[in-house]
């Protein structure tokens, strides 16, 4: 066990929400292949939640639990990046996967330290990535793999496919008893169009939407209307970071009360 405590945010809460019929509890179904269930690690986000660690812009984080363990993104300075690694004591030889969302330096900066100590693993990358991107993860040894549809990359774990138009993204859902977990890179296809495209690909709610979603430019008003679309669309929970903005952030966190949750390098979310 770590000598830095970590904070757990275990998604076992007794919610009265007005989109839910009651109290319910969150399990991961038929995906609990470990005791703890699934857990969604921070290493590398804007934001600090545990001590010790240091925030920057970018993000990554780690998905343990399901029938692979898959790093998603991988933030923009590889040395940040360790030193969070080190500091959370993540063993990252665990890792079998790594999913990049897009191709921009804050999720893809690390990626190339992390090929280094882990060798042989599927990379999975937007297909209009350059062919020189390519190249260098299979010098490092490892495969990458262009996804440019809905693609299951492991049981129940399910890439959306490239999205967008002038920026080119893929976000990552997991399905659960409850409905999936939606992961977004930076949300630059707009993150409900994502969250449509994840009901769609896996014919069942976003239950919990969390990562960046790319509101900094947009008006309270704007925010205030994509919040809106979050609740007809059943997100029941939410979790915003990186490039979302404080302000979008800040209302958030109002409409969502206790249904939101803080992120920030070194929070855990575990659904059971």
């Amino acid at each position: 066990m770590s000598q830095i405590k970590k904070i757990y945010f275990t998604v076992v809460l007794f919610l009265v929400f007005s989109l839910t019929a009651g109290p319910f509890l969150l399990k991961a179904g038929a995906l609990e292949p470990t005791e703890n269930g699934i857990e969604i690690e921070i290493l590398y986000d804007n934001y600090i939640y545990t001590d010790g660690t240091k925030a920057d812009w970018g993000f990554s984080c780690l998905i343990t639990g399901t029938e692979k363990t898959i790093l998603f993104d991988t933030g923009t300075n590889s040395r940040i990046l360790w030193h969070n690694i080190k500091e959370l004591e993540v063993d990252m030889d665990k890792v079998d996967t790594i999913v990049i969302s897009h191709n921009h330096g804050d999720h893809t900066g690390g990626l190339f330290s992390v090929l280094e100590r882990i060798e042989e693993v599927p990379v999975y990358i937007p297909s209009s990535f350059p062919d020189s991107f390519v190249r260098s993860i299979e010098e490092k040894g490892s495969r990458a793999v262009k996804v440019s549809g809905p693609l299951e990359i492991c049981e129940n774990v399910f890439l959306t496919g490239e999205m967008g138009t002038s920026i080119k993204e893929q976000s990552l859902a997991i399905r659960t008893e409850k409905g999936s977990v939606l992961i977004t890179g930076c949300a630059h296809p707009g993150i409900v169009n994502i969250i449509e495209k994840a009901d769609e690909i896996l014919d069942e709610k976003v239950y919990f939407a969390l990562g960046g979603f790319h509101l900094m430019s947009k008006t309270n008003n704007q925010v205030g209307q994509i919040i809106s679309r979050f609740h007809e669309l059943g997100v029941t929970m939410c979790g915003a970071t990186h490039c979302t903005g404080d302000k979008a952030i800040s209302l958030f966190k109002e409409a969502y009360g206790k249904n939101y949750v803080t992120m920030g390098v070194g929070r855990v979310i575990e659904i059971k």
